[in-house]
């Protein structure tokens, strides 16, 4: 399964979501697979604390630089790290991919990573694709290589109006990239079951018959902790509501 977590918006928790689910499913022994193609890199900072060593050149910043080589295009195996969690890898964000975006867009590139993936899926059980807040070059490579695209919803009036717009636009990429990518369901996060506008945004979209996954992840101070640790929940506090949460989220994945 190659789980694509996307939404135009910033700050919706697309790291936070595609790390922590991607930890657990390390923790029940699946092989499995983060890749960060925005180029913050907060899903690699995440996994990896200070990140990659000065000078190691295994990040997706020079595959894509391989890419756009005629002669010396190489494997996406070649620029897989291990991160200190066992049974979970990381193909590492860098900020070189802003400057390779345009070259890449304007060789109609955006099959790369879909062939690329499509030989290095076999190796694991569960891939988790962590995406920039933008509808470019990378998102759309992600939802052409993807099985299935899950968005974080953030209880924000904002949100519900762009999430039109973005149904819309996986739509397109189905309709003429990849005919299997699935919605596989809007993940809420950030939700205050006591304040009155997150419970009615939360229960539009259910009356709109959108694929609300539950349970909904919970607001909490302890995922700054979380981030600043670099430790995802399962491994920073097994008991806490959060990652309870976060585990039963996972069992409700499809696949």
């Amino acid at each position: 399964m190659r789980y694509v977590v996307f939404n135009q918006k910033g700050g919706v928790g697309k790291s936070t979501i595609a790390c922590n689910l991607a930890a657990i499913s390390a923790h029940q022994g699946l092989r499995t697979l983060v890749l960060d193609l925005d180029p913050q890199g907060n899903s690699t900072h995440y996994l990896l604390g200070d990140g990659l060593a000065e000078g190691d050149g295994r990040h997706l910043g020079r595959f894509f630089e391989s890419v756009l080589s005629i002669f010396n295009e190489r494997p996406l195996a070649e620029y897989v790290v291990s991160t200190p969690f066992e049974n979970l890898e990381l193909l590492a964000s860098h900020p070189m991919l802003e400057e390779l975006q345009g070259k890449l867009e304007s060789r109609y590139k955006m099959n790369k990573l879909r062939d690329a993936l499509a030989v290095l899926a076999p190796s694991y059980d569960r891939i988790y694709i962590d995406t920039p807040p933008a509808l470019n070059f990378y998102t759309r490579s992600a939802l052409i290589a993807g099985s299935g695209c899950l968005i974080p919803f953030d209880c924000d009036t904002f949100s519900r109006r762009a999430l039109d717009a973005l149904l819309a636009s996986i739509q397109e990429i189905r309709a003429d990239h990849n005919a299997a990518l699935r919605v596989d369901g809007i993940v809420v996060n950030q939700f205050q079951p006591r304040a009155n506008v997150p419970q009615q945004l939360v229960q539009q979209l259910i009356d709109d018959g959108l694929p609300v996954l539950q349970p909904y992840l919970s607001a909490s101070v302890k995922i700054r902790e979380s981030h600043q640790r670099a430790q995802p929940m399962v491994h920073l506090d097994p008991r806490h509501k959060l990652t309870q949460e976060f585990q039963r989220l996972h069992e409700a994945l499809p696949g």
